[in-house]
């Protein structure tokens, strides 16, 4: 049977968002925040040679272009101030979670609460504003390699470094003022806008390609119907459970014997996300980004990584899905979800899983059951992984959508839709409460006189 909240949250009417002030204001603010953020990447950097910086990214696009401008917007190919967009905070808050499942001393510190948590988020600004330093300077470097620098040197570089890693900055505040006084997560959002804004620019190129011969028609209509199954298949996935079945015992509070509870420990199908994903790419990247940093000038043994682990070719997705794979079984265990601290937090919580005892036992039988769930999880962001890097480099197939941005944009989407609805729901409880409030008084806020009790 349904709880109450469920009720509510079944019958909620979308027209109380007119209703719901709050919700509004913080719908706002978040859109006039992402708003910024394209207006900044439409910002050059100074000192860029703007009619020399086109060539230089399209050869640069298979490297560091590749996935850093799916994450930008577009910036790094315009060289914006936001160039380096918010990846470096990515990749610091990833090394950060991994570090601190692997350290006892970081461990320690995440189950201090609050202070333990602020002191995690400044170790994790301090790796991005090294990792943003490490990227701006490659950048810096590459731009006068290129030749897009009007006048390169110390000064240049210094400009550029600065610029990029404030741009960077800027964007993570941002981000964390979206989370705190918006709608949904600020980072994520700001991922999921630059993606988004790729988009119209990417059709219109799709579709020219069709008018002028270069695309049939069947395949057009195959990779729009393509992308509606993928997408299709990724919500279908990323909302799959496998609920584990809990059972709390008779207790007794005082004078009352209250009944033995049941409930259910929900797993996702996929629960590390899309950081397998990202991971994997970026690691692949690595040789490529590298050689882009150090204009073309590798030697023997970097263009023999170059060769055979370039995108498209065997060995790259080869690697990719092993790497997907293991970053899939490698976060699950170790950060989004710790089967020891699960299987603690039921046994002090009285809870136990019928026909396995509490404690160790519980721990096994998660990981057995856990470990299963993978199996599927970890082949379905292969597949959608590597689904867009086949297209297009097996049956020169363009296809923006890599699998990357698509489990990006929908995950996004389905977290801020379950925020506004949270939103909703609370607002209605509100109004439920006040009613209860004002239920058995006057108009003019005064109680009613209840008359002399009968004898």
């Amino acid at each position: 049977m349904a709880s109450a909240a469920e009720q509510m949250a079944a019958n909620l009417s979308w027209g109380a968002l007119g209703k719901a002030t709050e919700l509004r204001q913080r719908i706002w603010f978040t859109i006039g925040l992402l708003i910024i953020y394209r207006l900044g990447t439409y910002i050059p950097v100074p000192g860029i040679d703007g009619g020399a910086l086109r060539n230089f990214m399209e050869q640069a696009q298979s490297g560091i272009g590749g996935i850093m401008s799916m994450f930008t917007g577009g910036a790094l190919g315009r060289m914006g101030v936001f160039a380096l967009g918010i990846m470096p905070y990515i990749s610091a808050s990833i090394i950060v979670q991994l570090m601190t499942a692997m350290v006892p001393a970081l461990e320690q510190l995440k189950k201090e609460g609050e202070q333990g948590r602020k002191k995690i988020n400044q170790y994790t600004r301090y790796g991005t504003v090294a990792l943003a330093l490490f990227q701006a300077y490659g950048l810096a470097r590459s731009l006068e390699a290129g030749g897009l620098a009007h006048d390169p040197g110390l000064f240049f570089q210094a400009s550029v470094v600065i610029t990029l890693v404030g741009g960077t900055m800027f964007l993570m505040w941002l981000g964390e003022q979206i989370t705190a006084r918006g709608i949904g997560n600020g980072i994520s959002l700001i991922i999921f806008v630059g993606i988004v804004a790729e988009i119209p620019a990417a059709l219109a190129n799709f579709f020219a390609q069709g008018r002028s011969g270069a695309i049939s028609t069947p395949v057009i209509l195959g990779v729009i119907l393509m992308v509606i199954v993928v997408i299709g298949f990724v919500v279908f996935m990323e909302r799959a459970l496998r609920k584990i079945h809990i059972q709390y015992p008779r207790r007794q509070v005082g004078m009352k014997m209250y009944d033995g509870q049941s409930s259910h420990l929900p797993i996702k199908v996929n629960p590390a996300g899309v950081i397998p994903a990202i991971f994997a790419s970026s690691l692949l990247l690595l040789p490529v980004t590298i050689s882009t940093f150090s204009g073309n000038e590798t030697g023997p043994v970097m263009s023999t990584l170059l060769a055979y682990f370039g995108p498209g070719q065997p060995l790259y997705l080869l690697f990719f899905a092993a790497m997907i794979i293991f970053f899939t079984y490698f976060y699950t265990q170790n950060v989004s979800f710790k089967t020891d601290d699960v299987a603690d937090n039921l046994k002090n919580q009285g809870g136990f899983v019928p026909g396995v005892r509490p404690g160790k036992r519980t721990q096994e039988y998660l990981d057995y059951v856990v470990n299963r769930i993978l199996v599927i999880g970890s082949v379905y962001l292969t597949a959608v992984c590597l689904l867009p890097e086949i297209l297009r480099s097996q049956w020169s197939i363009p296809f923006y959508f890599g699998g990357t941005s698509v489990l990006i944009v929908v995950s996004v989407t389905m977290d801020t839709i379950n925020q506004v609805q949270s939103h909703l729901l609370a607002h209605q409880y509100e109004g439920l409460i006040e009613k209860s409030q004002l239920r058995g008084k006057r108009k003019d806020g005064t109680k009613k006189r209840r008359g002399p009790a009968r004898r």
